[in-house]
């Protein structure tokens, strides 16, 4: 039997989603509760992979078991109690055998937080810009992702990856006082952006990348042709600073058999 996990993580005191010699991951705290819970070995499969500090709001994982599990609420009340405070599981989905977490995604969302107004509450979960950004300008700048097809100069160097083509379909600046009230959890301060990129799928720390660029944008260090520039060089170089981990987060990760869910 196939089962998929719906589960959101603060990041903030894991090394990462993948598993890893000598570090605390959110894959190795999964499994160890799996194995403790199912009393057999589990391994996970997660719908991606973020980097250390990062925060998923909703993420995927498949797993395997020999027999159906009898008792869906009585797993996840026992994960949530194995697995320490800073992981929630919320839903266990049986799916077909061949079904896939990764491979079978076909949107990610992730939302990048940024404060104008210092917060001793917030840090773990925004950054902090200590100037006003012109949204203006970024969204402009952001516009052009949606044309763009090779994010060679967004992507980390040295990767593995076949290719750096990703299907940019959403990326947009919008104030911060708009998510306070549709459940984004972050509230005060008002004073400040969301950026939200969606797309087919993401190369290791683009979204970081794409948000620094675009926040040299903002602060009138690049303009709109040179960031277009940036994007015709396919060199990473040429782009801005990787972003902190802290103000990103996996909001939402869509399959073709799994209905959406707020």
């Amino acid at each position: 039997m196939r089962y998929f996990l719906r589960l959101a993580y603060n990041g903030e005191r894991f090394h990462g989603w993948q598993s890893q010699p000598n570090a605390v991951s959110v894959q190795q705290t999964i499994e160890e509760a799996l194995t403790t819970v199912m009393r057999l070995p589990i391994s996970i499969v997660g719908a991606g992979r973020t980097d250390t500090g990062v925060h998923a709001r909703r993420m995927y994982a498949h797993f395997d078991t020999p027999e159906p599990v009898a008792d869906k609420r009585r797993l996840l009340l026992a994960l949530n109690r194995l697995a320490g405070k800073d992981i929630a599981f919320y839903d266990l989905i049986e799916v077909a055998d061949n079904a896939h977490a990764r491979f079978d995604a076909v949107e990610r969302t992730y939302k990048y937080f940024v404060t104008f107004e210092k917060s001793p509450f917030l840090y773990p979960f925004a950054w902090h810009s200590p100037s006003p950004l012109d949204a203006v300008r970024m969204n402009e700048a952001a516009s052009l992702l949606l044309q763009t097809k090779d994010f060679t100069s967004f992507a980390k160097l040295h990767s593995d990856v076949k290719t750096n083509n990703c299907d940019v379909t959403e990326a947009v600046w919008t104030p911060l006082s708009e998510c306070s009230g549709n459940g984004c959890g972050l509230s005060v301060p008002k004073e400040g952006l969301v950026f939200t990129i969606t797309a087919d799928r993401f190369l290791r720390n683009m979204v970081r990348a794409v948000v620094g660029t675009l926040v040299d944008v903002g602060r009138e260090k690049i303009s709109i042709e040179g960031f277009q520039d940036i994007i015709r060089e396919k060199d990473r170089c040429s782009a801005g600073t990787s972003m902190p981990a802290a103000g990103l987060f996996l909001w939402n990760v869509t399959y073709p058999y799994i209905d959406d869910v707020t």
